[in-house]
């Protein structure tokens, strides 16, 4: 099996990216690479810089790269990166650019992350030619097969990155080869043309070719079905990939990673991290606090939602940076201590965090900075140089301490399920993007992302379930619920019936198949899952940090839309500031419900107020849940890993101080065993340094 060729602890960088590092220290770095502990190395192997002339392909630099790493002990993961187009490719299939809706091409542009020709501006991770163009899909695939052909069997291969950081541009592809390819896949949804003009409303389609991809984002089926095609189409591409190195090499390892993006850019830009990682045998992510925020719930949040989207796989953190950002619009206005600079014991922080995640291993997003382009000095934990720093000293001492006989047990165990279970539900992201993509666009990801923050900032571990998972969850939160399926409704529905534990946020499927308002709120037969009709609603999210609501005598601020409801058979449970029917819950077959007829997630994400903060525990402790781990002091984190009777806690402190915290498990003091990292016995107190974690068996 692939994964059986994986390091103990997979623990290693990025280094070749042409023409970075040097050449003449390549063999340097690789020996100090192996004795810091380093086992894997991925290296970009673009088309665009091997196939400098069509059917002449130069490997030898990459060839290299294979031949010091099995020198050294290192494994190599081939970053195939078909994506990155060779000019002479441009030009030959100039027919076969991706376009934009306005008409524009998408240029061949220097590749910002490695200081080489063949990018694509805003192009994602799909190139700017379309792999819908017959002729484009045979160049691509030539380079490909002769990839896997010249390395299969190679010692030091461990495997192919098939797609990195997935995603694509929205604002692509108007090509005509995709506009083609859009018609076959409406033809084989719809069967004629008279069937979509009335899923459309559209009713002048007099032959295929009239039908063109909508231009503007606005909330139509058409719109829709065009996410939904774009969704398919790349993946396809993907799968395409994965064959066609499979058709060479059958042992190989397939993996790819992703950006987290799941919450804020699956439906705009096809970040779908569960559609991705059933394609691979390992999965991971890209995650960069200097871009994305430093602060202990956005260093969790990418971290477990990829363990969410592997359900079950092993996955690592496959671009984690160990040195500072420089000059980028990312980071700009952020204070230095939120990511920018790396020291040694954020990198310490980051990893652990990941470990405690559940990440199998930890890829540095460079082995040293590149010398050229936009990103020089960049996230690389050596020096300009390649000589070693306090950073990458960090990094040995994680790599050796990881991959120690010592921590086999460590390792062997995974984190347990979480208290709650945040509900994502894709056509909900999708249709928030159509409806508010030019008024609010950030009202969907701030009421996901509050909500979990809301059970972070309680110590309170909240998973993401993606709606064809919650048959494995007992209790499930469900943020921003606006638009479901019938199919959705009905699976919710019979979820619930047989036991499940429902809260909702406002307007629960509000918008049906289609987009369709139902006419009946709750719509789609939810009005009885919940026991209540809608009485009034407001969609007005510009005003939405004016509502507040009461919920066990406290005063919550809510955010978003407004939806009021009248009883059927369902008790009230709180009302809105000016005393309209908020919150109700009810009992449905053998599970409970508890409606709450705004967002919430969206006030604490914009305020994070007390309040509202004690409003997700009180949620939670409404469900009947017991919170697994609690912890005297919630600026720290905790998590639970376990391995058949063995139970292994994860305390990390995120503060520039040593902090004590008594830690209770299942309710009751904490008992402290063999410890892996820092120290911890006896009894259920324990001191964590700054920047640092314990990590102990209970």
């Amino acid at each position: 099996m692939p994964l059986d060729n994986l390091p103990k602890v997979p623990f290693g960088a990025v280094y070749f990216r042409k023409s970075n590092p040097p050449k003449e220290d390549w063999e340097r770095d690789y020996g100090i690479a192996s004795e810091d502990g380093l086992n894997v190395f991925r290296h970009w192997f673009m088309w665009s810089a091997i196939e400098r002339r069509p059917g002449y392909y130069e490997w030898d630099e990459f060839d290299r790269q294979l031949d010091l790493a099995e020198k050294n002990g290192i494994k190599t993961i081939i970053a195939e990166m078909s994506q990155t187009t060779p000019d002479w490719a441009y030009r030959k299939f100039a027919h076969a650019r991706q376009m934009r809706a306005d008409g524009s091409y998408l240029p061949v542009i220097m590749h910002p992350s490695c200081a080489t020709g063949g990018g694509a501006h805003n192009g994602g991770g799909t190139g700017s030619l379309t792999l819908n163009c017959p002729e484009v899909r045979e160049a691509a695939g030539n380079f490909i097969t002769a990839l896997a052909t010249r390395y299969k069997g190679h010692p030091a291969l461990l495997g192919y990155d098939i797609w990195n950081e997935v995603n694509y541009s929205p604002d692509v592809d108007y090509s005509e080869y995709t506009k083609a390819a859009f018609r076959d896949w409406l033809k084989a949804k719809y069967g004629d043309l008279e069937t979509l003009s009335r899923a459309w409303y559209r009713y002048s389609y007099a032959e295929w070719d009239d039908i063109e991809p909508p231009h503007d984002v606005s909330p139509y089926p058409e719109n829709l079905d065009w996410l939904a095609f774009k969704r398919e189409n790349f993946y396809d591409q993907m799968q395409w990939r994965i064959d066609t190195i499979r058709a060479v090499d059958q042992d190989c390892l397939i993996a790819a990673h992703g950006i987290g993006g799941g919450i804020q850019n699956m439906a705009a830009g096809g970040s779908d991290d569960w559609l991705a990682a059933s394609k691979v045998e390992l999965y991971g992510l890209t995650w960069v606090p200097s871009r994305r925020g430093f602060k202990p719930w956005q260093n969790f949040f990418g971290p477990d939602l990829t363990r969410a989207a592997a359900r079950g796989k092993k996955w690592w953190h496959a671009e984690r940076p160990g040195g500072p950002l420089w000059m980028q619009p990312q980071v700009l206005g952020h204070d230095k201590e939120d990511g920018r600079v790396m020291e040694p014991e954020d990198l310490r922080l980051l990893t652990m965090t990941s470990f405690a995640a559940g990440a199998s291993g930890v890829m540095n997003l460079r082995y040293r900075p590149l010398l050229d382009g936009p990103l020089f000095g960049a996230f690389g934990s050596y020096g300009m140089d390649g000589s070693r720093t306090p950073r990458s000293d960090m990094a040995s001492a994680i790599a050796k301490w990881s991959n120690a006989d010592a921590q086999k047990n460590l390792f062997a165990a995974t984190p347990v399920q979480g208290d709650i279970g945040i509900l994502v539900i894709p056509e909900a992201q999708a249709w928030d993007y159509l409806l508010n993509h030019k008024h609010m666009p950030n009202t969907y990801r701030e009421a996901m992302w509050g909500a979990y923050r809301g059970f972070f900032d309680n110590g309170i571990q909240a998973d993401w379930v993606h709606i064809e998972d919650i048959g494995s969850y007992k209790t499930l939160y469900a943020p921003y619920p606006i638009s479901m399926t019938t199919q959705t409704a009905q699976a919710i529905a019979e979820w619930v019936k047989t036991g499940g534990v429902l809260v909702s946020e406002a307007t629960p499927g509000y918008f049906g198949d289609r987009g369709k308002v139902g006419t009946v709120q709750p719509h789609n037969g939810l009005d009885a899952v919940f026991g209540v009709k809608e009485d009034e609603v407001e969609f007005m999210p510009d005003l939405g940090d004016r509502i507040s609501f009461t919920f066990n005598g406290k005063t919550i601020r809510g955010g978003g839309f407004l939806q009021s409801y009248t009883l059927d058979d369902a008790t009230e449970r709180g009302r809105f500031a000016d005393g309209r029917l908020a919150i109700a819950e009810h009992s449905f077959g053998s599970g409970r419900t508890l409606l709450v007829g705004t967002h919430p997630g969206i006030g604490y994400f914009q305020k994070s107020e007390a309040a509202s903060r004690t409003y997700f525990a009180q949620v939670l402790d409404w469900t009947g849940v017991k919170q697994r781990i609690t912890l005297s002091d919630n600026r720290l984190q905790a998590r639970l890993h376990e391995a058949g009777d063995r139970k292994v806690l994860w305390v990390l402190n995120p503060l520039r101080e040593a902090v004590e915290v008594s830690v209770n498990v299942n309710g009751r003091s904490a008992q402290f065993g063999r410890s892996y990292w820092g120290t911890a016995s006896g009894s259920s107190t324990v001191t964590v340094p700054p920047r640092d974690v314990v990590i102990v068996e209970v």
